[in-house]
């Protein structure tokens, strides 16, 4: 695993006003973890929409950026930063894998037809993202250690971690804090306070749901299952997994732990690691063209003999539930949850 140097730190003048926000650095995430500054000068702070001369400069897992006024020709080449854009009200001009986010994350608004795809998330184009001519690119620490000089090149580029260190704090948090340093950038602070307060309101709706059901408190396994070598393979969610802390917030409790620490919110197991949690109710996520628990496992002695195979505690959620991204995808996942245990 490749590791980077740390954020680079600097001296502000007294002119300036810090906003930080928790950001971590990896390459195939590294186990550092930083919270990037956000330094704007005190005139543009003053003002709700700053001036075309303002400057910030922004400390993140890669660097130092520097953004004049406000952007407003975005590129992103990660998912959950093309959501964000969009639920602060704003359209890319140019996002990664445009077919994979729309088969994947199951989120209104939806990516226009106008924005342009720039290529594979691992590998962007860069001359078509030269063409954009983008003022600020926002990309991920896990694809962007090969390119993210090049990147620099072209427009200003941040860079976040979606993954943080061990004792650097969970998912779950890294993205709100991701989405409040992107709002404050290209100055929808006002926009993305609501998102989070109607987010916070669905976790509410939520949890009232379950308890009218008798489920608040319920504990519960979660996994992504799907086929590896016709095999069946199962990702295990753990409790610093955005996931989780979403299931969490709407009352229900997390039975699965790991024997170490797993630094993208998950084990990666066999049926074999069920027993351990077969009083819960076990939640999952399978492709109907991929069911393993239909299929591979349909016959399998230790599947057949778990506890909530016998008593039918299982719940199914559709297989483009996305258990990652941001705010959007947060509120998405935890209403289908919900309702599917108050059926």
């Amino acid at each position: 695993m490749k590791r980077f140097t740390k954020p680079l730190t600097f001296l502000l003048s007294l002119g300036l006003l810090t906003i930080t926000a928790a950001c971590g650095s990896a390459s195939t995430p590294s186990t550092s973890s930083a919270s990037p500054s956000v330094a704007t000068t005190a005139s543009a702070a003053a003002s709700a929409t700053p001036s075309a001369d303002a400057l910030k400069t922004i400390t993140h897992a890669l660097g130092t950026t520097q953004i004049k006024g406000t952007p407003k020709r975005i590129v992103t080449l990660e998912w959950t930063y093309t959501e964000d854009v969009l639920a602060l009200g704003l359209q890319p001009v140019g996002s990664a894998d445009n077919k994979g986010y729309q088969s994947w994350v199951n989120v209104k608004p939806v990516l226009d037809a106008s924005v342009i795809d720039v290529g594979t998330r691992q590998e962007p184009n860069l001359e078509t993202i030269t063409g954009l001519k983008p003022d600020l690119i926002i990309t991920s620490a896990l694809r962007s250690s090969k390119n993210y000089d090049a990147l620099s090149k072209i427009a200003p580029t941040i860079v976040f971690n979606s993954y943080p260190a061990e004792g650097k704090g969970n998912q779950y948090e890294e993205m709100e804090t991701t989405f409040k340093t992107i709002a404050d950038i290209v100055g929808k602070q006002t926009e993305a306070d609501k998102v989070l307060a109607d987010l916070n309101k669905s976790y509410s709706d939520a949890k009232a749901k379950l308890a009218a059901v008798k489920k608040d408190g319920a504990a519960f396994a979660l996994t992504q299952a799907f086929s590896n070598q016709n095999n069946a393979e199962l990702r295990m969610f753990v409790d610093n997994s955005m996931a989780v802390q979403i299931l969490e917030r709407i009352g229900l409790k997390n039975v699965f732990k790991s024997n170490k620490f797993e630094l993208y919110g998950y084990s990666t197991a066999s049926v074999e690691a069920l027993p351990a949690v077969q009083d819960a109710t076990f939640i999952y996520i399978v492709q109907d063209t991929d069911n393993v628990f239909e299929k591979q496992l349909k016959d399998n002695a230790v599947w057949k003999g778990l506890h909530f195979v016998k008593n039918n505690n299982m719940i199914k959620l559709p297989g483009n539930t996305w258990p990652f991204g941001g705010p959007l995808s947060a509120k998405v996942f935890a209403e289908l949850t919900a309702n599917a245990f108050a059926k």
